[in-house]
């Protein structure tokens, strides 16, 4: 049976169907194929899979990344980035890294980081003489950190998926997601001065405390939500919520940017966002209850136990097969679906999972700027209006960049574990 699922999925894959529909109907494949199953278990495990409190976090998550690009939020965040290190050459570019990083502490999604950071800096480096598909890359793969700075949806689905911790994942996310920061603002930095781009970036900024008192009601918002996360005044789960009625407060009454017609709209969005996520983890689930129920998992764990001696070796393999296979599947259903079967044996090697979480959702964001299903790649594309052809050859320095982040991250759990130890332990 789980032979038929997991070749039926990659037919339905290769076929090009949407990858929610392909894993449901691998799942039915393989419950028609037993024999000994009703069909009621699908719809028994298709609750069971979203019958998850943790999973509250994501719609309101989205919902609140939606409303700060609406809510004039992100154009603050990047005034004051511009700020603090727009004076440098190269600066501008170094903004776009830093905005990311502030936005990624509240949004939680990467394709959300894209637009609303992507509007405003894409066009504002191209006008500073950036070459249009440097800028785009750059900002397709300063977005990562949307899903790897704290919070990130695919963080939440890992922890759901592992029964693990989300503060746990959360806050081993942080070094990582720090030590990515500084590797990308080095490289843009360096790649300005090589190039002798960026000389006037300091023109029309604001001075730093100008730009603070302008943006602190958008700084803030990071603040309560982390804050209040590791301080322990509100769950993860109850800090979306929090995310969304702050970011709803300071748009409609402080910037006042958000209206009915701009609500209606940002609602929208993020109802269709969430049932495409929310449709993935169903089918996952069953996928993942049929292949627990034929023993895969054990078998999984004992094989690769035979085929690699070492964690070294072990994690090295993983990270392989994770970075092609981000290229492929989207990464939620990724997740829900690999997770499950790849910590118990990470485990067995002695890797703590807070820590592998870490490096699956670095890997996999990987596929995020990735040719051929790269959602960044492809938002990013939208935004500068440049064909995807043309963004190769500038992505792979990032790439690059991102694989000797993730390299570090895998083979120095100090960097992710050092926090969480300081507030878990």
């Amino acid at each position: 049976m789980s032979q038929l699922m997991v070749v039926s999925m990659l037919l339905f894959f290769g076929l090009t169907v949407p990858v929610a529909v392909s894993i449901g109907l691998a799942t039915m494949a393989g419950v028609g194929f037993d024999g000994h199953m009703t069909w009621l278990v699908i719809a028994q495990q298709l609750y069971a899979a979203l019958d998850k409190y943790p999973l509250v976090a994501v719609p309101f998550f989205i919902l609140a990344g939606n409303l700060m690009e609406e809510g004039g939020i992100s154009e603050r965040m990047v005034e004051f980035a511009k700020s603090v290190v727009g004076g440098v050459q190269g600066g501008l570019a170094c903004s776009c890294v830093l905005t990311c990083m502030i936005f990624a502490a509240v949004a939680g999604s990467s394709v959300a980081t894209t637009f609303a950071v992507g509007a405003i800096l894409i066009p504002a480096m191209v006008k500073h003489g950036y070459p249009a598909p440097f800028a785009a890359s750059l900002q397709a793969s300063a977005a990562e950190l949307g899903v790897i700075i704290p919070p990130s949806i695919p963080m939440i689905l890992y922890a759901v998926s592992t029964d693990t911790s989300v503060g746990e994942v959360f806050i081993a996310g942080i070094g990582p997601g720090l030590l990515i920061v500084i590797a990308l603002m080095a490289y843009v930095w360096l790649y300005a001065r090589r190039n002798g781009l960026g000389k006037h970036d300091g023109d029309g900024r604001l001075p730093v405390w100008t730009a603070f008192r302008k943006a602190w009601w958008a700084l803030l918002m990071p603040v309560i939500i982390l804050g209040g996360i590791y301080g322990g005044i509100f769950t993860p789960t109850e800090a979306s919520a929090v995310a969304v009625v702050y970011a709803l407060f300071v748009g409609i009454f402080i910037y006042r940017r958000l209206t009915v017609a701009t609500l209606g709209r940002t609602f929208h969005r993020s109802v269709v966002s969430t049932a495409i996520i929310m449709f993935i983890i169903a089918n996952a689930g069953v996928f993942g209850f049929l292949l627990n129920r034929a023993g895969v998992p054990m078998m999984l764990g004992e094989w690769l136990s035979h085929l690699f001696g070492s964690e070294i070796t072990f994690l090295m393999g993983v990270n392989v097969a994770l970075f092609f296979i981000g290229m492929f599947i989207e990464t939620s259903a990724s997740i829900v679906v690999l997770a499950p079967l790849l910590l118990p044996v990470a485990t067995q090697f002695g890797v703590d999972p807070a820590h592998f979480g870490v490096i699956m959702v670095v890997n996999l964001a990987l596929g995020m700027v990735t040719p051929p299903f790269g959602v960044n790649l492809f938002a990013a594309c939208t935004v500068a209006k440049v064909p995807i052809e043309r963004l190769i050859r500038p992505l792979l320095p990032f790439v690059g960049v991102v694989v000797v982040c993730l390299l570090v991250i895998t083979y120095w759990p100090d960097l992710s574990l050092y926090f969480r130890d300081l507030v878990y332990r």
